[in-house]
């Protein structure tokens, strides 16, 4: 399997804030690719669509790969990528920077859906003259990426999911093998108040403390927090879950089953979700 390269690897403040020092390389800056404009380039570049532009204003893409410190030249794996809105983004640049891009997906032989889904991203994300390689790897079966070797693992909106199926605390030990030593987890999940119980993660709404828990039980150390993707409108109390705001738009307790009498507008006004942005570090040995 190709390997991008990737110059020494710094020593990351592991329980520093900021998103300037984790994941960031020693080498020289003259002999390293102007990260940020490549990241411009991704984030304007023809593999991604309107609609995936117009959601930037809700998932922040710039200011929350920059907080990881995901650098082009690195090897990152994002978890279960759904459709690809992230995978638009990252794989050309990281194809930019001779980086190496994973996506763990869902285990094609847990479903016919599952496989459907597997294949039709397989599909889509075929051209490496936009993608580069395209490892897909199945979080759940073997390993998300050889063990030690990722400088970053990604998870965006998908903790709520491991929480229903009782797969969470394996889900962040493969995170944890997958990474280098000094590599780093970043985490975005929709936010539930400290109140709720983990019971509600059915909600689509996690508690931060629930996250940082998994993460620290797996051998993660806590590296920062931002508010890039907080969104204070959200009272977190829908009728179907975070669902029933955009982008799904939820209008009855049976998915893809419209309610035409359900009123959406106090949920289009509120946007998308309030989500929690965490970063772990894997300690150096």
């Amino acid at each position: 399997m190709k390997f991008g390269y990737f110059a020494a690897f710094a020593s990351l403040m592991l329980f520093s804030c900021s998103a300037q020092d984790a994941g960031k390389s020693t080498a020289p800056a003259e002999n390293l690719p102007d990260a940020a404009a490549l990241l411009g380039a991704a984030l304007d570049g023809p593999a991604r669509t309107q609609e995936d532009r117009a959601r930037d204003e809700w998932r922040h893409p710039r200011e929350t790969l920059q907080f990881f410190g995901v650098e082009p030249s690195m090897t990152v794996v994002e978890i279960w990528p759904g459709g690809g809105w992230y995978t638009r983004i990252l794989a050309p640049y990281l194809k930019s920077g001779g980086g190496v891009y994973y996506a763990a997906q869902v285990d094609p032989a847990a479903s016919d859906r599952a496989a459907a889904a597997v294949e039709r991203f397989r599909s889509e994300f075929n051209d490496a003259a936009i993608y580069g390689e395209v490892n897909i790897t199945a979080l759940g079966e073997g390993e998300i990426a050889p063990e030690n070797s990722a400088d970053i693992v990604l998870t965006f909106r998908n903790v709520h999911n491991w929480m229903s199926n009782g797969k969470a605390e394996e889900n962040f030990k493969a995170f944890y093998r997958a990474l280098k030593p000094g590599g780093v987890l970043g985490v975005v999940e929709h936010r539930a108040n400290e109140d709720a119980s983990d019971a509600d993660a059915a909600s689509g709404y996690v508690k931060e403390s629930t996250v940082k828990a998994l993460a620290l039980a797996a051998g993660f150390e806590f590296a920062g927090a931002s508010e890039i993707n907080a969104n204070p409108n959200d009272t977190k109390d829908h009728p179907f879950g975070v669902w029933t705001l955009p982008p799904v738009r939820r209008s009855s307790a049976s998915p893809g089953q419209e309610d035409p009498a359900f009123d959406r507008a106090k949920y289009d006004a509120i946007g998308e979700s309030d989500r929690m942005t965490l970063k772990f570090v894997k300690p150096r040995q």
